[in-house]
């Protein structure tokens, strides 16, 4: 029969716990570890000439340990008699100033501040269920006033959420100082100790009311204290914590290459998340050598947003490239300086043993992997808030090909690139004057202060702009004939203005509208992405739901190409581009009746949900005729090209002849159509309308 409680309420039970120790006999019952494991951080805050009142003894051999090594004025109360009789029959003749006393935690008969030290070891989680913690308080309030100043509440906890945060409210509320510490498992006994692990919480009481609190938490039993000013800022400390003890707990018993396991590493001195880890098993199956056991990855700075290291998808190849069974991918984290490659290993060495694989060997060497050897380069040039969409940051990075670029990041969904351009620099005069004869240095990355940075018009950062620029060639732009034919395009999302601004500078005879919800995305695209609009390329601010239903209402606005590159906020669907309603019958059938007869509907589509991807072709198809399809590589996102042109009758992936040569004309015409202060575009159109698909 098990000895464990049915419900939690009966933790607080006297009747369960008088079952409970008349079943268990005389075999010692040790909540959170023994001696061995607390007597560091016991000793640390209960002198040996204390007196010490031991709340909730049970017939653990702690009290008896405690004696043993010098602690002679312990008062040990339990509410069960059962266990009370048997500990002072145990102890008589070998400890006979050690006494155990039936006595309610909750209403003791000592005087106040008659102790200088209460221990508590699992009292406080059993007794915190019952009357929604009113008897725990109750018990907190006894221990208060027993205890003389400078006294000390030492509990051993599991730290669950209701009951550490009913603890940190009464002391806080008190004017108590309150030091938590996390200890450590022992390596390799993790089989046989708690998922969660073990907290120790001290509670010092002060003469005088602290009327601001002191909030400490520390790692291990001597671990330096970090100091915390909000009861909130605690508890999400705590539970960081317990997060690691389950991820732990979990790995060293294996997962599998499916499984997305990561975790964040905070600095120890702001508390600002400096790293996040990310485990990636190899596939059952895989021939891995023996002596790959483990090994660590460092993303460079920069690069974490790459869908090698950003997607799960991508993790399982890099896993699988290194040929490692587990891999622990690192990404560096925002707002974080960091001094070199050994510095960044120096700082995850004592900790990623903790994360390596079942039956690795103790002794085994972990490499750390990269790409380059360095850690790459960021720069954060702009950081502000939208009302729409949260905290943004605009930062240059250094690429793993050497050139650099400019990048929009809203820090919701820190992993995604709302928008990228790569830049151009030139060296200002004035730094090289200072160079004078002095010998050169190694080059470091241009900064904003010491450079010009601008943005390169002719290069599309975004494989799936490049796709929607080459679908023009569907209008038959840049034949002979379309010499001095107009090209209206509806462009609904900005970002950072690259793909409007290619049209604008490249597609001969083009006008752009784009319409954009959120009107810092426009500043931002002015202010750091080059962003100039004019006769050619109009912004209107506003939804692009109401625009097309506007446009289609006053009628006469008729585009060639209606186009739409517009993110989800909501992150719990499986489609995160576009909105659900913008692919809703009604707005498909608005934007059909907006286009001219060769008009053409560009869609860029991130769909992870089959059965969803499935529903929006259907209702693309009950509108459109035909409908192709291109995958961009690598990533998630396709690019679909609706029209009313009959559909193709063949569903191979090739280029027909007559569309080969409009992706040449078109790729002449815009190579032709560049400006003097512009390069020519870096795109080949032919290339990405070789796989197309359709639909």
């Amino acid at each position: 029969m098990s000895l464990l409680p049915r419900t939690a309420e009966e933790f607080s039970s006297a009747q369960y716990w008088e079952r409970f120790f008349k079943k268990r006999g005389e075999k010692a019952f040790e909540w959170y570890g023994d001696y061995n494991k607390l007597c560091g951080v016991l000793h640390k805050y209960i002198k040996v000439q204390d007196k010490v009142l031991v709340v909730g003894c049970g017939n653990s051999e702690l009290s008896e340990q405690l004696y043993d090594v010098g602690y002679k004025h312990l008062t040990n109360i339990d509410i069960s008699e059962t266990v009370v009789t048997h500990m002072n029959q145990r102890n008589a003749e070998r400890r006979p100033g050690l006494t155990f006393q039936q006595v309610d935690a909750t209403q003791t008969p000592y005087e106040d501040a008659s102790y200088q030290a209460a221990l508590d070891k699992g009292t406080l989680d059993a007794m915190a269920s019952e009357e929604e913690g009113a008897l725990a308080r109750n018990m907190l309030t006894e221990v208060g006033r027993v205890l003389s100043v400078g006294g000390r509440y030492v509990c051993v906890t599991l730290a669950q959420e209701s009951v550490i945060k009913l603890a940190l409210e009464h002391f806080v509320q008190l004017g108590w100082a309150v030091r938590v510490h996390c200890l450590q498992e022992e390596s390799g006994k993790e089989e046989d100790s708690f998922a969660l692990p073990v907290f120790v919480l001290v509670c010092t009481k002060f003469r005088q009311p602290m009327l601001t609190p002191i909030l400490e938490m520390c790692l291990g039993e001597d671990g330096a204290p970090t100091r915390l000013t909000q009861v909130s800022e605690l508890l999400s400390a705590v539970r960081e914590h317990q997060a690691y003890s389950v991820l732990r707990k979990r790995l060293r018993t294996g997962t599998d290459a499916s499984s997305n396991l990561s975790l964040t590493l905070c600095h120890t001195k702001t508390g600002l998340p400096r790293y996040t880890l990310t485990v990636q098993d190899c596939s059952t199956g895989a021939k891995v050598p023996r002596s790959n056991h483990f090994a660590i990855f460092i993303v460079p700075q920069g690069s974490e947003t790459a869908w090698l290291y950003s997607s799960s998808e991508g993790r399982r190849q890099l896993a699988a490239s290194a040929n490692f069974r587990r891999l622990v991918i690192v990404a560096m984290h925002r707002n974080q300086e960091y001094t070199d490659m050994q510095a960044v290993q120096s700082e995850l060495s004592p900790m990623v043993m903790d994360l390596a694989p079942p039956g690795m060997p103790a002794n085994q060497q972990v490499p750390f992997l990269s790409v380059g050897g360095d850690l790459g380069w960021r720069e954060e040039v702009s950081r502000g808030v939208s009302e729409l969409s949260g905290e943004y940051c605009v930062e240059n990075v250094k690429g793993e090909d050497g050139e650099l670029y400019r990048r929009l990041i809203f820090l919701s969904n820190a992993a995604l690139v709302q928008s990228e351009s790569r830049l151009v620099s030139s060296i200002t005069t004035s730094s090289h004057k200072k160079k004078n004869k002095k010998k050169a240095k190694p080059a470091a990355p241009p900064t904003a202060s010491s450079t010009s940075l601008s943005v390169d018009s002719g290069f599309l950062c975004c494989a799936h702009h490049e796709v929607m620029v080459a679908g023009l060639a569907m209008l038959g732009v840049g034949t002979p004939e379309s010499k001095d034919v107009p090209v209206s395009v509806l462009l609904v999302g900005l970002g950072g203005g690259g793909l409007p601004q290619f049209l604008r500078d490249f597609v001969p005879n083009v006008t752009v509208e784009v319409v954009e919800l959120d009107p810092v995305v426009l500043e931002v695209a002015k202010e750091w992405f080059g962003f100039r609009p004019d006769d050619h390329l109009t912004v209107t601010l506003g939804d692009g739901l109401e625009r097309i239903c506007a446009l289609e209402k006053e009628g006469g606005s008729l585009f060639d190409a209606v186009m739409f590159d517009v993110d989800n906020k909501d992150s719990t669907v499986g489609m995160s581009c576009p909105p659900a309603a913008f692919v809703e019958t009604s707005i498909l059938q608005k934007v059909c009746s907006l286009l001219t007869p060769r008009g053409i509907f560009i869609l860029n589509l991130v769909c992870r949900d089959p059965v969803l991807r499935k529903s929006v072709l259907q209702r693309l198809s009950a509108v459109f005729p035909s409908i192709l399809s291109r995958k961009i590589e690598g990533e998630v996102n396709e690019v679909l090209m609706c029209s009313r042109a009959e559909k193709e009758t063949s569903n191979s992936a090739h280029i027909t002849p007559s569309l080969n040569q409009a992706a040449k004309n078109l790729q002449s015409t815009l190579c032709s159509n560049r400006t003097e202060t512009s390069r020519c575009p870096h795109i080949d159109i032919v290339e990405l309308l070789k796989d197309l698909k359709v639909e």
